[in-house]
């Protein structure tokens, strides 16, 4: 349970968590509000009244031409479309759209775009290339009477309208800057946070006179970053870090994650390192002779037995039982397939067998005793072996076939073309391996 001292203090932690965060809100929304204003102006109308605070306002060509427009609806529906009123708007909308070719008033709203879509859109629908002739035959009464009054106007209400009254212009300041008065809105929360940190100072140092000002502000640095008029963006931190300390969100299994896969990144390329490097020294120690000579010098010196026990011995007994006991077992059938094919090749190239194969009755009989001769043989083996484990004398024997395996090898490893060529083939593998590690597929 909560204290009524830490529950005031979760509480104001809280609201303060709150409050930066709906600051950071306003911000992104400010940061975003020009691109998104097309948007809102579909869709959330209300919203577009921020306006004001960015100095935008209705662009007084493009919203002269749309009350044109508006004001050629009104006429032919109280004139009808060949009374001279309406000819009268149709050539100020001939002047306008020449006018608005020519001003490029979509410029300052970077919305050149729309232009070039209006444009597009009324060639396409005249077929005529030049856009000025286009503009002046659609705002003509002869192609309106031909073509439909009601179908050419709710085109441009379906085309050429959306992209007209999305269109702004941007009041400039004294410095030649659009005017943003954003930072009248930011002030008030920058103001909130300055006061909160400035209390905050005062009363750690009135608990504890240990600690300057300088030293409580390290503390809270990432309250800094709320009192930037700039770089808004950044606002995110001290909101997440906030958030957390209020106990509104629980980041811990986030945290986790996080550190688990810094830590798991930054392992993986020291393993990687640590691998490759050995690997290099490997391949050194074999180029330089190191590690012939510590083949050599450990076949020449005298060990010293910590254990009473020869381990190239036992390795070798070892050896020895997992092949005959494990691996045997599971390649037999291969093994009786590759002795029953060099038996049948034998008989195939005897001329003896060839003609026994020709007597009635006979062809099949020389296979069945294939099978069961190499069935006999393959069993021979494998209990010969069985038993050279298992009988104390043969065991004696294998121990002796051991040591002298290992001595020939080591007088073999002593001579200078075995070494050479085991030291090429090594060094070749290493690089193929670390080739592989390094650069996997």
């Amino acid at each position: 349970m909560f204290s009524p001292t830490t529950r005031k203090n979760l509480w104001f932690e809280r609201s303060m968590a709150t409050i930066a965060s709906l600051g950071f809100i306003v911000s992104i929304f400010d940061l975003t509000y020009i691109p998104c204003r097309d948007f809102y102006f579909r869709n959330l109308p209300i919203v577009v009244r921020y306006d004001r605070v960015k100095g935008i306002e209705p662009h007084r060509e493009t919203q002269r031409y749309l009350n044109a427009v508006e004001q050629l609806k009104l006429t032919v529906k109280q004139t009808g479309l060949a009374s001279s009123q309406t000819q009268s708007w149709l050539q100020d909308l001939d002047t306008l759209s020449v006018s608005m070719i020519q001003n490029n008033p979509f410029q300052v709203a970077g919305k050149t775009g729309n232009l070039e879509q209006i444009k597009n859109d009324l060639r396409d629908r005249i077929q005529n290339q030049s856009a000025k002739g286009a503009f002046a035959t659609f705002w003509s009464q002869a192609y309106l009477t031909k073509v439909g009054w009601e179908r050419e106007i709710a085109f441009y209400d379906r085309q050429i309208k959306p992209l007209l009254v999305t269109n702004y212009y941007r009041k400039l300041n004294q410095s030649g800057n659009y005017v943003d008065n954003f930072w009248q809105i930011d002030l008030i929360f920058i103001g909130i946070f300055a006061g909160e940190l400035l209390g905050r100072i005062f009363f750690v140092r009135r608990h504890n006179r240990q600690l300057s000002w300088q030293q409580v502000v390290i503390r809270r640095w990432y309250d800094l970053i709320l009192l930037l008029p700039f770089a808004q963006f950044l606002r995110i931190i001290p909101v997440i870090i906030r958030l957390q300390q209020a106990k509104l969100i629980d980041l811990s299994l986030v945290k986790s994650e996080l550190n688990r896969l810094f830590v798991g990144q930054i392992v993986n390329e020291l393993t990687e390192g640590v691998i490759l490097q050995t690997l290099q020294q490997t391949q050194t120690a074999i180029r330089s002779g190191q590690i012939t000579r510590l083949i050599h010098s450990y076949l020449n010196t005298p060990h010293i037995d910590l254990n009473n026990v020869n381990e190239i011995e036992v390795f070798v007994e070892l050896i020895l039982e997992i092949v005959v006991y494990r691996v045997i077992p599971k390649i037999q059938p291969d093994l009786e397939a590759i002795l029953r094919h060099l038996f049948q090749k034998a008989l195939l190239e005897s001329p003896a067998y060839r003609n026994l194969q020709r007597l009635p009755g006979v062809g099949e009989m020389p296979a069945q005793a294939i099978d069961r001769v190499v069935k006999e043989v393959s069993t021979s083996i494998y209990t010969a072996l069985t038993k050279v484990l298992e009988d104390p004398n043969s065991a004696k024997l294998s121990r002796r076939l051991a040591e002298n395996f290992t001595q020939s090898i080591g007088a073999e490893m002593q001579r200078r073309q075995t070494v050479i060529k085991i030291e090429s083939l090594l060094y070749d593998l290493i690089e193929e391996i670390k080739v592989t590690y390094s650069d996997p597929k």
